[in-house]
């Protein structure tokens, strides 16, 4: 289960719809939770030959049938990419430019020889016309004339040649894009059952794990808390250092955290969005390092976590992130928003109910920042830190964590009736929504 793809689509949704989201809320207290024991090692090595054996092959099938979702999407996008550049194969593409260099070049021919003939008969005109014209000169620019007529004909066959010909190469560049359409059209067919085959799989997996039984299940609490600052500006093509603080407010020890981030680029409309694969995090890559893993460590927001390792009771760690902005970003408005889970030796685990998140403006190199209006209030509690300094003379600002009320043990609706102040405050709110459905999957055993 791909946790940050999840992530991003709770954002797109949030970002442009963001009271239908804020309504549908309580459909993600709904979610169930998967059972986990005594961690997904430990569960392994209960099993015993036949029944671990199982498992392999269940998990190797999962496997199988995400790679080909993953493979047939991309593929997909490559011929899609292909069908927009007009990449419809070399022989296509080349018959189609020489076809269209030969009706320029027989035009070219036609037009010079209209030209020699009007000339060569001017001059039988002119000599026909003078008295001391000799026999020869009169024979000869009769030739002319002759001669200049048969290169017209010519010149006029192979500007009929050439159309047809360019006409047969247009003919075979449309065959070919209805081609690449059609196999495009038939490559959405193959990825719709591949993603049932990796629903089917993952439900077998599910099921194997719900027949052991007698499993705890993990909670939604607030274990873990997480603090995010940063900068209120980043300028395309820079980096800005961002600020996330990971404490442990539980009453004991914590073996294993880990903090998931992401950072996107809220678009202005639905229309710029791409409701399979939103991606709005491409402008961005991020970095990040502690004072146990001190080198900078790149986040693949796909699939990373910032694994913090074990954290006591009342312990924190502290986590430098560099987020740059890619040359090509377009300016506009932006969010990054964190947050963790644990899981402990002895088979309990937890995902936080808590998130934080900063929001920034993405301005070109040299635009003066616009002033920074008031926010409105946040639909759920919120607190600001300190920010630290950003790079490039970047001006930092505070960041916010957000808790949403918990019913049961599942995660709960945390929006008003009314539609959100601020466009990063609902993508704050997806998250919210989301957190409890994402990190269920993701503690799933398939991920084991």
């Amino acid at each position: 289960m791909k946790i940050r793809r999840i992530l991003a689509t709770a954002v797109a949704a949030a970002v442009t719809t963001p009271v239908v989201l804020l309504s549908a809320g309580p459909a993600f207290a709904d979610t169930p939770k998967p059972a986990t024991s005594k961690g997904a090692a430990a569960q392994q090595d209960d099993l015993d030959g036949p029944d671990f054996e199982e498992l392999e092959r269940l998990e190797a099938a999962y496997a199988a049938a995400e790679q080909k979702v993953e493979d047939l999407t991309e593929q997909r996008e490559r011929l899609k990419n292909d069908l927009r550049a007009g990449n419809l194969g070399k022989e296509v593409v080349d018959e189609l430019a020489a076809a269209e260099q030969a009706v320029a070049d027989a035009a070219e021919r036609k037009t010079a020889a209209d030209t020699a003939l009007t000339v060569a008969k001017d001059a039988l005109t002119a000599i026909e016309a003078d008295p001391a014209a000799t026999p020869e000169q009169k024979t000869a620019a009769a030739e002319a004339v002759t001669t200049a007529e048969t290169e017209v004909e010519e010149a006029a066959g192979a500007v009929t040649d050439a159309d047809e010909r360019l006409d047969k190469a247009k003919t075979a560049w449309d065959d070919a894009r209805v081609a690449l359409s059609t196999k495009i059209g038939l490559l959405a067919e193959d990825i719709k059952a591949a993603e049932q085959e990796l629903a089917d799989a993952e439900a077998a997996v599910d099921a194997f794990w719900e027949d052991k039984g007698d499993f705890e299940e993990c909670v939604e609490d607030g274990a873990v808390r997480s603090t995010l600052t940063g900068p209120k500006t980043i300028t395309i093509g820079s980096s800005a250092h961002f600020s996330l603080t990971v404490k442990n407010t539980s009453d004991r020890d914590l073996d294993s955290v880990r903090s998931y981030l992401f950072a996107a680029q809220l678009p202005e409309s639905w229309e710029d969005i791409d409701e399979e694969h939103p991606d709005l995090d491409r402008y961005f890559d991020i970095d990040w390092k502690t004072a146990a893993n001190p080198k900078w460590t790149e986040l693949d927001f796909q699939d990373d976590a910032i694994e913090l390792g074990a954290i006591g009771k009342g312990g924190k760690v502290d986590v430098t992130l560099r987020l740059t902005v890619d040359e090509d970003a377009p300016a506009g408005e932006g969010i990054a928003f964190t947050t963790g889970e644990y899981e402990n030796e002895d088979g309990s685990c937890g995902i936080s109910e808590q998130y934080a998140e900063v929001e920034f403006d993405i301005v070109e190199p040299g635009a003066e920042p616009e002033p920074e209006e008031t926010a409105s209030p946040s639909p759920s509690p919120s607190t600001s830190t300190p920010a630290p300094a950003a790079t490039s003379g970047h001006t930092p600002q505070g960041g916010s964590s957000h808790i949403p009320v918990t019913t049961g043990g599942e995660l709960a609706a945390t929006g008003s009736s009314d539609v959100l102040p601020r466009v990063g405050t609902a993508a704050g709110a997806a998250l919210v929504l989301g957190a409890g459905a994402v990190f269920v999957a993701r503690r799933r055993k398939v991920n084991a």
